[in-house]
């Protein structure tokens, strides 16, 4: 079977998406289908050029597929007669982070007209679908509450465990994936300043714009952190980011009200790491039980410095909450053999 796993391509932007993407056609290969993943370009500044981006998508000619998984928006607005989405979100700019005042949509008649293009769209693309999973419960509740549509919860697999082997806990907490104001590292960088002297953070990854980064070193600037928090932003090979969770003390991941459970958090429950993270976090609190797997703090950083002293004083609780994490995560028993039969059955 010819099978197209259809994704977005934001230039030198690579993140969860883009490995889920790329690990789900592998894997299709490995049942025995053909499978490529096709990148359709979108920009999502500014917010009045969506509209052509979404007809160019809904234009395409995908016929010579066979089948058709989408991913996110608007790449599962393209045509195809045996379209599953395995919705990873929706635009969020146009939902939930409208109402939350998180958005690049204007609350005006002219923000007003493009919502509803774009939900109109969905809608669109929601019914024509022949299956619609989600990547967690919180992007399946989403989904019913803008739009309407049911769907089954298929979480992500974790693309390399056999890198994740974990060892003895290190002196600093471990901050991975993407940079930027919606993962909010920057709060673990304003909570180092509270913390005691011992305490230690790294953070790694990719920094979505140049002035992400700058926001980090600023702030390692401006709370004299220079000799306790390493910024490491780049892009990082899977063997650089496997090294700094397996040497971690724990791991720390903040976004705001994200979709899934996270890469991040995976890999560190994999890895048998205590993870930390905020209590409107989203997606990652069906990993994290407080006091259990690890922390769930509130999103400021004097109730995170609390935290962070807590996971570096490498006392018994943190390591068993680590291995706490690591059964958690085994027991949910998520493999791709079984992801790839589901999306196709």
């Amino acid at each position: 079977m010819k099978v197209l796993v259809v994704n977005n391509m934001a230039p030198f932007v690579w993140g969860g998406a883009e490995e889920l993407a790329t690990h789900l056609a592998k894997n299709l290969i490995i049942a025995g289908h053909q499978a490529e993943v096709l990148r359709i370009p979108f920009q999502w500044e500014p917010s009045h050029g969506i509209p052509s981006q979404m007809l160019m998508a809904r234009s395409l000619d995908l016929s010579e597929a066979d089948r058709v998984i989408a991913l996110k928006f608007p790449a599962y607005l393209v045509r195809h007669p045996k379209k599953t989405l395995w919705l990873l979100h929706q635009y969020r700019q146009a939902y939930d982070l409208f109402d939350a005042g998180q958005t690049n949509i204007s609350a005006d008649s002219v923000g007003d007209e493009l919502r509803c293009i774009i939900k109109s769209a969905d809608d669109e693309a929601f019914a024509e679908s022949e299956r619609i999973f989600t990547n967690s419960e919180v992007t399946r509740n989403r989904l019913a509450k803008y739009n309407g549509f049911d769907a089954e919860v298929l979480l992500p697999p974790l693309n390399d465990p056999e890198l994740f082997v974990g060892g003895p806990s290190g002196k600093y907490v471990f901050s991975g994936g993407r940079v930027n104001g919606l993962k909010r590292q920057h709060l673990l960088v304003e909570a180092m300043a509270r913390t005691a002297p011992h305490v230690q953070l790294v953070v790694a990854g990719p920094p979505d714009t140049p002035e992400d980064s700058a926001r980090l070193h600023r702030l390692v600037e401006q709370y004299g952190l220079q000799g306790r928090v390493h910024l490491d932003l780049r892009f990082l090979s899977r063997q650089e980011l496997a090294r700094y969770v397996n040497e971690a003390a724990a791991c720390a991941y903040l976004p705001f009200d994200e979709d899934s459970l996270g890469y991040v958090a995976m890999e560190a429950a994999t890895a048998g790491k205590a993870l930390i993270t905020a209590s409107d976090s989203g997606g990652i609190l069906g990993l994290v039980r407080q006091h259990e797997t690890g922390w769930i703090a509130e999103p400021t950083a004097e109730n995170l410095a609390s935290v962070l002293n807590e996971a570096c004083r490498d006392t018994r609780s943190v390591r068993e909450m680590g291995q706490a994490a690591r059964k958690l995560w085994a027991d949910m028993e998520i493999s791709w053999p079984a992801t790839v039969e589901r999306l196709l059955a």
